[in-house]
C-alpha cells in the first residue's frame, strides 16, 4: 500500500520575490500619485481679481504672454480647479 503524500509548505522563490515587489512599488506610487497638490495660490491684486475664465488667463500665461505657464504644466481648461482664488474672487471695483 502506497503511503499518503505529506503536504509540502509553499516558500515564496525568486519570481515571487519580484513580483511582490512589483506589487508594492505599484502601490506606493499610488499612495504617493495621490497625495495633495501644491499649486501656487492666484494673486490677490486687481489684475487677478477682474479674471473669471482661462481664456482671461491665458492673455498673461499664453506661449505669447507677459508670464507663460512653465514647461509640462497641465492643458486642462479650468486654472481655478487648482489653483486657489483669492478672497472677494471677480467682486474688485473696475
Amino acid at each position: 500500500m502506497a503511503e499518503p503524500e505529506s503536504k509540502q509548505k509553499w516558500q515564496p522563490g525568486k519570481k515571487d520575490m519580484v513580483f511582490f515587489a512589483i506589487v508594492a512599488a505599484v502601490i506606493l506610487l499610488l499612495v504617493l500619485g495621490t497625495s495633495d497638490r501644491s499649486t501656487k495660490p492666484v494673486p490677490s491684486d486687481q489684475i487677478h481679481m477682474q479674471v473669471t475664465s482661462r481664456a482671461e488667463c491665458m492673455t498673461c500665461h499664453g506661449v505669447e504672454g507677459v508670464k507663460p505657464q512653465p514647461m509640462g504644466h497641465s492643458k486642462a481648461d479650468q486654472c481655478f480647479q487648482c489653483h486657489l482664488q483669492p478672497t472677494n474672487w471677480g467682486k474688485a471695483a473696475p
